[in-house]
């Protein structure tokens, strides 16, 4: 008995000392193949960090928005998660995110100067930071070097003016057998992206109310809506075209506006007669190389987090350049960090230069939950102007009254002090 309490304490002790080190587990949701990837990274992490197990679980692209609102809705979320950064102002609002910024002070492990300010900038709202950058992709132009040589062409014009001039020539030169750009009516990003070439916001009074008659974003859609009139670009959708890629190949179109995973897509799927005669290059703007989107995917804490320095650490592990260049290698997304664009093997491959360009001057999309469905009405309306139901002018008059009634609700949460 005597010796029974003399053990006692360190019983205590012993049980405590477990107890403070009980393994943890990190719940991650990430989506698509780079939730498939992931798998492989966390090795190396887990065991810098004993005890301490992520759990990568699988989310299909179509399904994973409703389910992230259906995990804030019901205080089930993950303790991280990789988020597209159009979703960020969304659960920001909804007050699931961590903001990072008294982590971001405390670390050298992510320094802002090494992303791109305009990727950067898509994971702050108002001036709290809700997001790491992860992987990054932009839109720009893939062409048919050959055909623009044909054309007279050695490289592409840099501004609008000499990008039309450029596009009449390629469809007088076949006789109107192919047409200078595919540009998809069921897409809006390269509406979008002629947009983001103003300084001039879409949206005004912080985000609650329309901006498209704006007379920079009416030049821009007039000039997009004037590709089709002249028949330089199909009015067609995707589902029009039977095989993009074909269809690339046979020289139905010169110029095609898309993002980074379509260069291995081209390499894959072009007949190998067609290598080294096509390219990528950065999208022409009103008076020169101007601006795309900023896309990609980034890496968010949430608020519920029973774990928010382990969650911290594994932000910080993903955002290594060393863990960057090979997430590229096995992915073939673009790294989020500048210095991995100058060491790595990303560097190497031309047809990613033109993305390094471009990156450099890409701007986000206003960071507010109805940007989705706001897009939806740009689609939309373009269709109706193509189609020559309305002008540009009165396209973008009524994509102004949609949007002010999609915004309405952030306009009263806006003025009640509810919302930055």
């Amino acid at each position: 008995m005597k010796r029974f309490l003399a053990l006692a304490p360190l019983l205590v002790l012993l049980s405590a000392c477990r107890g403070e080190h009980q393994d943890i587990e990190l719940r991650f949701w990430a989506m698509g193949r780079e939730s498939e990837i992931l798998e492989q990274l966390m090795p190396a992490f887990e065991r810098e960090h004993p005890g301490v197990h992520v759990r990568v679980e699988q989310l299909p692209w179509t399904a994973a928005h409703a389910k992230l609102l259906t995990a804030v809705a019901g205080d089930s979320t993950p303790d991280l998660c990789q988020l597209g950064n159009t979703w960020v102002a969304e659960l920001a609002d909804l007050g699931a995110l961590k903001a990072l910024d008294g982590d971001l002070s405390r670390s050298d492990a992510v320094p802002a100067t090494d992303y791109f300010p305009g990727i950067w900038r898509t994971n702050q709202i108002g001036t709290r930071q809700y997001g790491v950058p992860w992987y990054v992709d932009t839109r720009l132009l893939f062409y048919r070097k050959d055909i623009l040589a044909a054309a007279g062409y050695a490289s592409v014009p840099t501004d609008w003016a000499g990008f039309k001039v450029m596009l009449a020539k390629i469809r007088a030169q076949s006789h109107g057998e192919r047409y200078g750009i595919l540009l998809p009516l069921n897409e809006y990003e390269p509406i979008l992206a002629l947009a983001l070439q103003s300084e001039t916001p879409v949206l005004k009074e912080q985000g609650t109310r329309g901006n498209f008659s704006n007379p920079d974003f009416v030049a821009a859609f007039s000039y997009y809506i004037s590709l089709f009139d002249d028949a330089l670009a199909p009015p067609v959708t995707n589902s029009q075209i039977s095989n993009v890629w074909n269809e690339f190949a046979r020289g139905y179109f010169a110029f095609y506006i898309t993002g980074p995973w379509n260069i291995g897509e081209f390499r894959r799927r072009l007949p190998p007669a067609l290598a080294g005669h096509w390219g990528t290059a950065p999208l022409p703007g009103p008076h020169g190389p101007d601006a795309s989107i900023a896309g990609g995917a980034s890496l968010a804490v949430f608020k519920r987090t029973q774990h928010p320095a382990e969650a911290w650490a594994l932000v910080e592990y993903l955002s290594r350049p060393a863990v960057q260049e090979r997430f590229y290698a096995l992915t073939g997304d673009l790294p989020a960090r500048r210095s991995v664009w100058e060491t790595g093997s990303v560097k190497d491959d031309p047809m990613t230069a033109a993305f390094r360009e471009q990156l450099e001057r890409v701007r986000p999309a206003p960071a507010v939950a109805e940007w989705e469905e706001i897009m939806t009405e740009l689609r939309l309306m373009a269709e109706h102007v193509v189609r020559h139901e309305l002008t540009p002018a009165e396209g973008a008059a009524e994509l102004d009254r949609r949007a002010d009634r999609m915004l309405a609700k952030r306009r009263e949460l806006v003025h009640a002090g509810r919302l930055p």
